[in-house]
């Protein structure tokens, strides 16, 4: 489950905590970008948004069937598990955070067996995951 490559090219819109701002300039990798922000000059301003989803404007290509975006993730529910509060951004792989015990589900093939979000639900591999006795 590949996330969504987007080039983030310079005067791409985008939407941080929030606030709509624009790419100013962009460098790094595709992997890891490094961008400047419109509006965001100091690194006081920087360290406010770190950990922050960066949302680009929709319109960079349709996702493949496997590809979801974060934001359709959240308020999912896992059956036993409660709501997905949020999508984290792990090392090796994403991780759902779930229900109100924090509870992490990474976000790989064995551990996600189905995710339908027209009815917001999300099926996991209980085995796999070490959730049945």
């Amino acid at each position: 489950m590949e996330r969504p490559a987007h080039e983030l090219a310079e005067g791409t819109a985008v939407t941080v905590a929030g606030r709509e701002t624009v790419v100013e300039r962009r460098g790094g990798t595709d992997a890891r970008p490094l961008v400047r922000l419109s509006g965001i000059d100091d690194r006081e301003a920087v360290q406010a948004l770190r950990g922050e989803a960066m949302i680009a404007a929709e319109g960079g290509g349709d996702l493949a069937e496997d590809e979801w975006l974060a934001a359709d993730l959240v308020g999912c529910t896992i059956e036993g598990l409660g709501e997905v509060r949020r999508v984290v951004d792990g090392p090796s792989c994403d991780v759902l955070e779930v229900g109100d015990d924090g509870t992490l589900v990474p976000f790989v093939s064995d551990a996600i067996t189905k995710i339908d979000v027209q009815a917001r639900v999300i099926e996991v591999d209980r085995a796999f995951l070490g959730l049945d006795a």
